[in-house]
């Protein structure tokens, strides 16, 4: 069994490894936001949920989608900046060092990495294709089957 049971096993040179890199650190694995999430699966406004619970970034990864999917992209904009930047707060409490895997087959990841989906989309609605590119590279380091997921690729 891997070490982290939501992943994938895969074999490379004839070693089982849970994310199939031998060299690099384990994948992150976030432990996520209980009270927040089971707001919003509750249908509390995300409005209210990113109040109460600002460091949950499936609240603002709502909010991001949400605003992007009616053409604010501007709100959008800043709703999954704000996300992606307290996933990385996460992240880097959770041991992640600005490289490595952060899997979409792990529930808790996915506030993060649908920030991350967001602000892609936002960035290059206005232009901005640096960053999107950086996005779209973060994304594909994070988890290569998320940017699929998540409709950008």
């Amino acid at each position: 069994m891997p070490a982290y049971p939501d992943q994938p096993r895969r074999v490379h040179n004839g070693a089982v490894t849970s994310f199939g890199d031998l060299l690099g650190p384990q994948p992150t694995l976030l432990t996520g936001d209980d009270d927040a999430e089971s707001d919003l699966l509750a249908g509390t406004d995300p409005k209210s949920v990113a109040a109460v619970h600002p460091t949950a970034s499936i609240a603002w990864a709502h909010l991001a989608e949400a605003a992007i999917d009616s053409g604010e992209t501007i709100t959008a904009y800043a709703y999954a900046r704000t996300g992606y930047h307290r996933g990385l707060d996460q992240l880097r409490r959770h041991g992640w060092k600005g490289f490595g895997a952060v899997p979409w087959s792990h529930e808790p990841n996915r506030g993060f990495l649908r920030c991350v989906a967001v602000l892609a989309r936002a960035a290059q609605t206005i232009g901005e294709e640096d960053e999107y590119l950086r996005c779209l590279d973060l994304l594909n380091d994070s988890d290569p089957a998320a940017a699929a997921e998540l409709g950008l690729a």
